[in-house]
């Protein structure tokens, strides 16, 4: 998967934790986050729960957005993780920093880190490492919508005794309708058992009207550095197209997210939704799920959906109804 050049900054690694040795594969690009990504698929122990320690490097390692190439780092090398596996993941998620600071790269920073070569080879990495798991078959002729959770299906942040009370208004209804011409991913910049709890809670993964694809967590996403903005993860669609090229490509794709900064390796497919925050006092009123169903329905017929710009989303609703009722 790795060009020569690539594969002589490969470093292999020796991480030692809870009594074992584990090996992590690494390259020099790479960033102490994307180490501490690595060392999670390897011992579920989350990145924002691991400390790594080796007295050469000092505080480096506490620092994500560090490249691996810019510490003397050597394949013999082994350094100590300390860290817990999580079993409260809900108190997990609420302990999670919130992201508020949302942001919209300029058109030629997102463009330069879309080409920058650096990562387009992590997409190819992640393509290799991060292998989807099917929970139904991918369907010949449907398009593709790719989902996030948190402020998208679901206000994480509000507490209930009950899950459905935080759950986006229509939320079942717009899968239903959606399914009908879309296959459907959920993708969380959480960890896989939260996502499957909070899915099952809310009857997304055994509803009999629509089925779910597949599941993504955090461990499929990629770090990438913004001059402006500095290093953030992102959700690359590359990395479901690489798997799947026969069913999904960037034409027949759409994603939605509340944060656009997700959107940055694939800005033309992407959809920016409305938080669904405070969902006590704001489920009565939210129609975003409604409206969007009416996109895309409307836009399913295309033959490309990244000619189309998502911003303007609700003025094609708005054109598309003034046609409908002129004819």
């Amino acid at each position: 998967m790795a060009s020569s050049s690539l594969s002589e900054e490969e470093l292999t690694l020796t991480v030692k934790w809870s009594g074992n040795e584990y090996t992590v594969r690494v390259c020099g690009d790479d960033s102490v986050g994307e180490l501490k990504r690595r060392i999670c698929q390897l011992t579920n122990v989350l990145p924002k729960r691991q400390k790594l320690l080796y007295p050469k490097l000092g505080s480096k390692l506490a620092d994500d957005s560090v490249l691996l190439s810019h510490l003397p780092l050597k394949p013999s090398l082994k350094m100590t993780m300390i860290g817990t596996v999580e079993d409260d993941i809900i108190v997990d998620q609420v302990d999670s920093p919130e992201i508020i600071d949302d942001f919209e790269l300029g058109q030629d920073e997102s463009t330069d880190i879309k080409d920058k070569e650096v990562n387009k080879q992590k997409l190819r990495r992640r393509i290799y490492q991060y292998k989807i798991e099917l929970r139904n078959p991918c369907r010949e002729g449907k398009k593709l919508l790719v989902l996030d959770i948190d402020y998208t299906l679901f206000d994480h942040r509000s507490t209930a005794e009950n899950p459905l009370e935080l759950m986006r208004p229509y939320l079942h209804e717009f899968l239903s309708a959606v399914y009908a011409e879309y296959d459907i991913i959920i993708w969380s910049a959480t960890s896989m058992k939260w996502v499957e709890l909070k899915m099952g809670q809310l009857g997304v993964l055994n509803n009999p009207n629509y089925k779910i694809t597949a599941l993504l967590d955090h461990l499929a996403m990629i770090t990438v550095h913004s001059d402006s903005r500095g290093p953030f993860d992102c959700k690359p669609l590359g990395l479901i197209w690489g798997q799947f090229p026969e069913f999904y490509s960037s034409k027949n794709t759409i994603m939605f997210d509340d944060l656009r900064r997700n959107f940055v390796m694939n800005p033309q497919n992407g959809l920016t939704i409305k938080p669904f925050r405070k969902a006590h006092a704001n489920r009565d009123s939210d129609q975003e799920l409604v409206k969007l169903t009416q996109y895309l329905l409307a836009i399913a017929e295309l033959d490309d959906l990244s000619s189309l710009n998502h911003k303007n989303w609700e003025s094609y609703n708005e054109d598309n109804f003034k046609r409908r009722r002129h004819s």
